[in-house]
């Protein structure tokens, strides 16, 4: 039966006033113009000329050196870029953000809680993003429940690319116990470090491959496993070698099989060059390579995650300060021959429980003018950090593009009081020198209201 020409009426007014109810409750993605501003891309040596840049929900859309109109689909927030430089967020590919919250002796403390050394781990996440900060790879430490939070916005902090717990052999740089907690598999229970979720002591292929598929069911985008001494440790020489091949195998075997890759902590040659026999695609530290592992490294393509380091503190002990110096000296045959035979370099801070060192995350890329030019050393802040973080392929928690400016990149962008590129000591202070802060679309700090 028909309808008649009532019914019509009636059903088109009323599917139109859905069809206007639908667009009132899906407001469009936000939109934000970036005028007058001069941009380093994340790969240039030079800045570019006045341009203006559109970002509409969490993606640049368009980048012109002729005005881009707003349109009518929606809110636009201006901001009049004044000639500053728009640039990526900058990028810090090694932290350890719970455990540099806090020092070792609060961690230690028998009256501290998981959730109070959390709200540490929260606050400073809120500050590494207001230094500029808006993407992190954590190498180590239970920041899952911290990352979740910030992605659904119920905390502020960078993009989080996280590993879970250390992976470390009975004795190894991960193995965190006081010297009165005996082993589990001797007597003991698991320590306090296992039971906060900062490292797993698994020893054997089965535990470690038990270990590495703990942490990638929790969402890690990579694996962290210790392969030699440490420096800041009490009970494992800087010298020795950590991990079987067979060991290290089984880790790599487990994280390429979720699609994504180890890296390892480790000094020495032979640490770094059994973890490149079982198939890491990431060094961390290295200070002490000599020239032939360096090459070995350009070679076959690994990355090598480097930091400035200081000395250890005159508290330290003895042991721990003569083993921190020995890193410190080979710092810079390390970035020499690294420059020398073009490795994939990536750049890290590595601050761990000395919470006041925190605020020098931006100074502490400065260290690197010593070997590189200023828009190299913010290339590599950005750009090619961004390069390892996508080494997470399908465990890439953020798809889509970081560390550079360019149309169909992911917004994360700073705008800066001057040009960097001129100027690196600008990044030094990210409370005056950084006018908006922006992450993912979402301005997070602007000074040019």
């Amino acid at each position: 039966m028909k309808p008649t020409l009532k019914q019509t009426i009636i059903s088109l007014v009323l599917g139109g006033a859905l069809a206007v109810s639908l667009r009132a409750q899906t407001p469009p993605p936000p939109t934000v113009l970036f005028q007058n501003v001069r941009i380093f891309d994340g790969k240039s040596a030079a800045l570019s000329e006045p341009s203006n840049v559109l970002v509409r929900g969490n993606v640049i859309e368009k980048i012109s050196a002729q005005p881009i109109p707003t349109d009518n689909r929606g809110y636009t927030l201006i901001v009049n870029g004044a000639g500053k430089t728009l640039m990526p967020g900058l990028i810090d590919n090694h932290v350890h953000i719970f455990m540099g919250a806090s020092s070792q002796m609060e961690m230690l403390n028998p009256n501290a809680t998981f959730e109070r050394l959390e709200a540490r781990a929260t606050k400073e996440a809120e500050l590494m993003l207001l230094r500029g900060f808006t993407a992190a790879r954590d190498m180590g430490g239970p920041v899952f429940g911290l990352k979740k939070n910030i992605d659904q916005g119920n905390a502020v902090g960078p993009r989080i690319y996280p590993s879970g717990a250390m992976v470390s052999q009975t004795s190894g740089h991960g193995d965190s116990r006081t010297p009165d907690e005996k082993s589990r598999r001797f007597f003991g229970k698991p320590s306090k470090g296992e039971l906060l979720g900062v490292n797993f002591i698994a020893d054997g292929r089965d535990e470690v491959l038990t270990a590495t598929r703990e942490n990638l069911r929790f969402g890690a985008a990579q694996i962290k496993v210790m392969a030699g001494g440490g420096a800041a440790s009490d009970y494992d020489p800087l010298d020795v070698t950590q991990y079987t091949l067979d060991e290290m195998k089984a880790a790599v075997e487990a994280s390429e099989d979720w699609g994504t890759y180890v890296t390892v902590h480790a000094y020495t040659p032979r640490a770094v060059r059994r973890a490149v026999e079982a198939g890491v695609k990431c060094i961390e530290h290295g200070q002490m390579l000599d020239e032939p592992t360096v090459q070995l490294l350009a070679e076959k393509g690994i990355w090598l995650s480097l930091q400035v380091l200081d000395p250890a503190p005159p508290t330290a002990a003895a042991a721990v300060r003569e083993k921190k110096q020995k890193v410190v000296d080979g710092t810079d045959n390390a970035y020499q021959w690294a420059k020398k035979h073009k490795v994939k370099l990536a750049w890290g801070t590595d601050f761990l429980f000395l919470p006041e060192q925190n605020k020098n995350q931006n100074a502490d890329l400065l260290k690197l003018k010593k070997w590189f030019s200023n828009a190299e050393i913010l290339k590599m802040a950005t750009h090619d950090n961004a390069e390892l973080l996508a080494l997470s392929g399908p465990r890439n928690p953020y798809p889509g593009k970081l560390g550079v400016v360019e149309e169909g990149a992911l917004a994360d962008l700073l705008l800066v009081d001057g040009d960097p590129i001129a100027d690196i000591k600008l990044v030094e202070d990210p409370a005056k020198n950084f006018t908006v802060i922006m992450k993912d679309g979402k301005i997070f700090k602007n000074l040019n209201k």
